[in-house]
């Protein structure tokens, strides 16, 4: 069983180790295993990670066992569009998949902005599983992109959205 709520610095070495993970697991296929080792490196050091929990207009959250944390999920204002918030990570460790952690994240990550109506999401192409699941949450796709989580990736994308009611 998990509940979800708002990470800290003291997550951040459990935050580290799920986000190799589940990179690993859910990109190796697709890119190797050096070319996500670069990515898991660069995009998730401990600063980096310290840095999203701190960020102001940002929220990260986690989903604790008590015992691990099975997922995080962050979100930020986008700054180049108003009203709307970017929903740059949503992971789930592997072997808790298919358990809800997901959907629960993202259900509390919908309540934390209740001045954006739109939520924006960027996916890898090759990430079905993923573009599946975010559908099912009621995000469409928008657009597309050649350059998925940094600049000169090579790695491209779509752009999913979902309207935000309260």
């Amino acid at each position: 069983m998990y509940f979800v709520r708002t990470a800290s610095e003291r997550d951040v070495g459990q935050v580290r180790t799920l986000l190799d993970e589940t990179f690993h697991a859910t990109y190796d296929p697709f890119y190797g295993a050096d070319k996500v080792r670069q990515m898991v490196d660069g995009w998730h050091s401990a600063n980096a990670i310290k840095a999203r929990i701190g960020k102001r207009g940002a929220e990260f959250l986690v989903a604790d066992s008590g015992r691990e944390i099975g997922g995080l999920g962050y979100a930020a204002m986008y700054p180049k569009m108003a009203k709307t918030v970017m929903l740059h990570q949503l992971y789930v460790r592997p072997s808790s998949q298919n358990e809800g952690i997901g959907r629960d994240i993202f259900a509390e990550l919908e309540t934390c902005f209740p001045d954006a109506e739109i939520m924006r999401v960027e996916v890898a192409l090759p990430n079905v599983r993923a573009m599946s699941f975010y559908e099912r949450l009621g995000f469409t796709e928008v657009d597309r992109m050649e350059e998925w989580g940094a600049p000169n990736s090579g790695l491209p994308a779509i752009i999913m959205e979902k309207r935000l009611e309260f």
